[in-house]
């Protein structure tokens, strides 16, 4: 059975569907209408639309909690590619690294083994390691991954 966490996200990727790419919620409403606290719809904007996995999400003050929630989008993957590949100047953890990789893959630029076969190399049990270096090593190797697909 699933969270409500990703019943809550698969709702809202439905409305930026729907809206093509773009909506405006309140999260009041929004809380009330999955009978769950604000921060629950909190939590789930700031894990699962993030700009990693592509979005861009505007808060505004006032009105009941209104929030823009746009996917952005890129001409192609290369665009894509570049873009993540311009905003990884620093350390990457884990969490940080799967968010990119799940990106890739909504955005169509990996398939879902090459999806997993990037996370189990970027994953903390494979990085024989210590902190930070661990974080540092894993960006450089998601450099190197997404250069790779670049020139691929």
């Amino acid at each position: 059975m699933p969270r409500l966490s990703d019943i809550i996200e698969e709702f809202i990727k439905q409305l930026i569907e729907k809206k093509d790419g773009e909506v405006e919620i309140q999260r009041n409403e929004l809380a009330n209408f999955f009978n769950c606290a604000p921060s629950q719809i909190n939590y789930v904007l700031s894990t699962r639309f993030t700009i990693e996995r592509g979005y861009y999400i505007e808060s505004k003050r006032g009105g009941g909690g209104s929030i823009r929630i746009v996917k952005v989008k890129f001409e192609n993957s290369s665009n894509l590619l570049e873009n993540i590949l311009n905003n990884i100047n620093s350390p990457v953890s884990q969490h940080q690294a799967n968010e990119i990789v799940e990106c890739l893959l909504e955005n169509g630029v990996i398939s879902k083994r090459e999806a997993n076969i990037m996370k189990a190399a970027l994953n903390d049990k494979t990085l024989p390691v210590n902190q930070p270096l661990k974080d540092t090593l894993r960006m450089l190797i998601l450099k190197a991954m997404i250069i790779s697909l670049m020139n691929g």
